[in-house]
């Protein structure tokens, strides 16, 4: 059970076709950064804050008379890469440096699948591995992102990187010794995850479990489970020391600025003095399903006016609640703000709502928009001329013919890794597949369905659905 080296693999044909499959995830992300593709709201607030970072030395947002004001609704994370990024580059390109933001994160994501493949190397074998470098480098859908400035590609990444880390600390627990430089290593990956977004504490939560768990098993078996418990319980807990140590500059600062125990970031990304709007949410997600009703009307609020014409007929329970919300979407658009007054009668229809269809609410709205993350054509952030709306066929056959072709290839990949983790092939099966799970679990309570929300959960779908295209690798061989 050897890391990954070309030096070391079987034959000169092997080193080239790695070489190869390396090659061609370059030439995708370099096609893609070339060509123009949508943008996206959360990219100008990580700008402002990192701009603001960098020249002002306040970690905040520019408001009226451009003062700047304390924030604390997005983790520091990106905005520390961006500002890092430009004080490097923007003497050199003035005006193109963001240029070199998308080449660091093309090469992280390359990077990335490098260390699944040596993941799948130690615990699969070559051929394996081989598979899991070529969805790796070959996924349009993680791809994409690496020619954007959002935080996707380093949080992938971080989930590579934590998956690596803990397998080789996993490993050497197998082997009979400890390998701490691995355990630290997973913790670094876990932190990274948590400055970038709030969910990367899935992943923290994940990992901490994890080496608990088939430490003290691969413990006792040798020695008793005192000891392995013990061995395990050391593990986790080196592992959480290293992860969590960087969120506690954020957190006293949060704590010294607002006066709030903030240690990531609001689940409605807002700032203590921001209302959440906990009116309109509850209202949206009493009917809110695909991705392009958040695109058409959650997005919209505070900003532009929303066409009831646009929301679905389950948005409405009865002639009385549609006059009611037309009403309410009426006295919104007016000046287009949300005023307590406004919230609160959200608030009051949401409830009507949640009281008639409770079961609705609870479990069939949340379970349909984990089912439309997962499901939806990957096309948004590829080109605007691809249609939301992509089951619109008379209105845009090409562009809806090539949103399906997208969206089978992304069932092949979720179908193919189904498929590995009911075969029992895929290693360290417990953590990787709880982390999915967990992650779409947590997803469920979200108002707003985004397909880019699970892309966190491909390294894991390349690993399992490689079991399936390799057939002949070894199994379980290397499972603490």
């Amino acid at each position: 059970m050897r890391p990954l080296s070309f030096s070391r693999m079987n034959d000169s044909a092997s080193r080239w076709r790695w070489l190869l499959w390396i090659a061609a995830g370059v030439l995708l992300r370099l096609i893609l950064m070339a060509f123009p593709r949508p943008g996206d709201d959360d990219t100008g607030p990580y700008l402002m804050l990192g701009d603001n970072l960098l020249h002002r030395g306040i970690y905040g947002m520019t408001g009226e008379n451009n003062s700047v004001a304390p924030s604390l609704f997005r983790l520091p994370g990106y905005p520390v890469f961006l500002a890092t990024m430009e004080l490097l580059f923007a003497r050199i390109w003035q005006n193109a440096w963001m240029y070199a933001v998308f080449v660091v994160q093309a090469l992280v994501d390359l990077a990335g699948g490098v260390l699944l493949a040596a993941f799948a190397r130690r615990y699969l074998g070559s051929r394996t591995a081989e598979a899991v470098l070529a969805l790796a480098m070959l996924c349009p859908f993680t791809a994409a992102y690496t020619g954007i400035a959002m935080t996707e590609s380093l949080s992938i990444f971080a989930v590579s990187l934590g998956i690596y880390a803990t397998g080789k600390a996993l490993a050497a627990t197998q082997a009979g010794f400890s390998d701490g430089g691995a355990v630290v290593l997973a913790g670094i990956a876990a932190a990274l995850a948590m400055l970038l977004r709030a969910d990367g504490a899935l992943l923290f939560a994940v990992l901490a479990a994890g080496l608990f768990w088939y430490t003290a098993r691969s413990g006792a078996a040798k020695n008793g489970w005192r000891r392995g418990m013990r061995s395990g319980l050391a593990s986790s807990t080196l592992f959480s020391l290293i992860a969590l140590a960087p969120l506690a500059p954020w957190t006293i600062r949060n704590w010294e600025v607002f006066h709030v125990f903030q240690p990531l970031a609001p689940r409605y990304a807002n700032d203590p003095s921001e209302s959440p709007l906990p009116g309109y949410m509850s209202w949206t997600r009493t009917w809110l399903v695909e991705y392009v009703s958040s695109y058409d009307v959650y997005w919209q609020i505070g900003a532009n006016p929303i066409d009831i014409h646009l929301l679905p007929s389950r948005a409405f329970d009865s002639a009385e609640q549609y006059r009611e919300t037309e009403k309410l979407l009426s006295d919104y658009n007016v000046d287009c703000q949300i005023t307590p007054e406004i919230d609160a009668r959200f608030g009051t229809l949401a409830k009507q709502r949640i009281d008639s269809h409770p079961l609705r609410y609870y479990v069939v709205l949340p379970l349909a928009r984990v089912a439309d993350m997962w499901l939806r054509p990957r096309t948004e952030y590829l080109s605007e001329a691809l249609p939301l709306r992509w089951w619109e066929w008379q209105e845009h056959p090409g562009g809806s013919l090539f949103a399906i072709f997208y969206g089978l290839l992304n069932a092949a990949l979720l179908s193919l890794a189904v498929i590995g983790f009911l075969r029992r092939r895929v290693p360290l099966a417990a953590m990787l597949g709880g982390y999915v799970v967990l992650r779409s679990l947590t997803l469920a309570t979200l108002q707003n369905a985004e397909p880019r929300y699970t892309l966190e959960c491909f390294p894991i779908l390349f690993i399992a659905a490689a079991v399936v295209l390799a057939p002949g690798a070894k199994t379980g061989s290397a499972q603490p």
